[in-house]
C-alpha cells in the first residue's frame, strides 16, 4: 500500500509539473506595432516601458518606412497600432477603411544633414550639398523624409545631385554612417540617435518641411482594448518625454 501511495503521488507531482509547462502565460498577449522607422529607438524604450507597466504583455515592433506599412496593411498584414511619419501616408490608410476612428497626432520632426564624424567635407548647409564631387542620399519621394527632402529643394531653389534614394532613413543614415555616402538627408531625431557614428548639421530651410506624426488604431486591430492604451501612452507625459530626447517636437 505504501509503494501504491507513492507511485500515486509521483504521477500526480508529475501531472501538475506538467500542466504548468504546458499551460500559457496567465494574461499574455501581444500587440503589434507598426511605426516609422524614424521611431526605433524612442518606440522601442517606450515599448519596453509599457510591458513593464502591463503584466504579461509583449510589444512587438515592425520598423519600416511609413509608405511600406500602409501597403503591408492593405495587403492584409495584421497590426494593431500604426505610427506614420507623415500624416499623408496615415490619410491612405484610412482612405483604404484600415483606421479605426481619427488618428491623432503625437509629434513633430524636420530633416537636418547627417555627414561623418568630424564632417570632413566641410558642409555647413543645404547649398553645400549641391557642390560637385560629393555623394548625397536621401530618402524615396513616397517616404516621409523622402517628401520632405523633396520639398524642401523645391523650396529653397538648391537642386541636389543623388547617388540614391532609399526606402527608409535608416538607409540613408547607414550610408553615411558606413561612408558610402558623404552626406545624407535624415531626421533630426534620427542623427541625434547615432550621433556616436554621424555628425548632425542644421539647416534654416528645413523649417518649411515639418513633419507631422499621427498614431491611431488599426481597424479591427486583435487587441484593439490594449492597442488603444498604447496610443494614449504614446500620447501622454511619458510619450512626449521619451520622444524629446531625441528632438522630436510636440504637436
Amino acid at each position: 500500500m505504501r509503494k501504491l501511495a507513492s507511485v500515486l503521488a509521483a504521477l500526480a507531482l508529475a501531472a501538475t509539473a506538467c500542466g504548468s509547462e504546458a499551460a500559457p502565460q496567465e494574461g499574455a498577449r501581444t500587440l503589434t506595432v507598426f511605426a516609422a522607422a524614424s521611431l526605433t529607438e524612442s518606440f522601442g524604450a517606450l515599448g519596453k516601458r509599457f510591458e513593464a507597466q502591463n503584466s504579461g504583455v509583449t510589444v512587438k515592433f515592425s520598423f519600416e518606412g511609413s509608405s511600406a506599412l500602409v501597403q503591408k496593411l492593405t495587403q492584409g498584414a495584421q497590426a494593431d497600432v500604426f505610427a506614420s511619419a507623415d500624416k499623408a501616408n496615415m490619410d491612405k490608410a484610412a482612405k483604404a477603411e484600415l483606421i479605426d476612428g481619427q488618428p491623432s497626432v503625437f509629434a513633430t520632426n524636420r530633416l537636418a544633414i547627417a555627414v561623418g564624424k568630424g564632417n570632413p567635407k566641410g558642409i555647413k548647409g543645404l547649398a553645400d550639398l549641391a557642390k560637385d564631387g560629393l555623394t548625397v542620399v536621401v530618402c524615396a519621394p513616397q517616404v516621409p523624409c523622402g517628401s520632405a527632402a523633396k520639398k524642401v529643394q523645391q523650396s529653397s531653389g538648391v537642386a541636389l545631385k543623388l547617388a540614391s534614394e532609399e526606402q527608409d532613413v535608416k538607409s540613408v543614415l547607414a550610408k553615411v554612417r558606413t561612408g558610402d555616402a558623404d552626406a545624407g538627408l535624415v531626421y533630426v531625431t534620427d542623427a541625434t540617435s547615432a550621433a556616436a557614428n554621424v555628425d548632425k548639421v542644421d539647416f534654416p530651410e528645413a523649417a518649411g518641411a515639418i513633419n507631422d506624426y499621427p498614431i491611431a488604431v488599426v481597424k479591427d486591430a486583435p487587441q484593439a482594448q490594449l492597442a488603444g492604451l498604447f496610443r494614449d501612452f504614446v500620447l501622454g507625459a511619458e510619450g512626449r518625454n521619451e520622444l524629446a530626447k531625441v528632438g522630436f517636437g510636440t504637436p
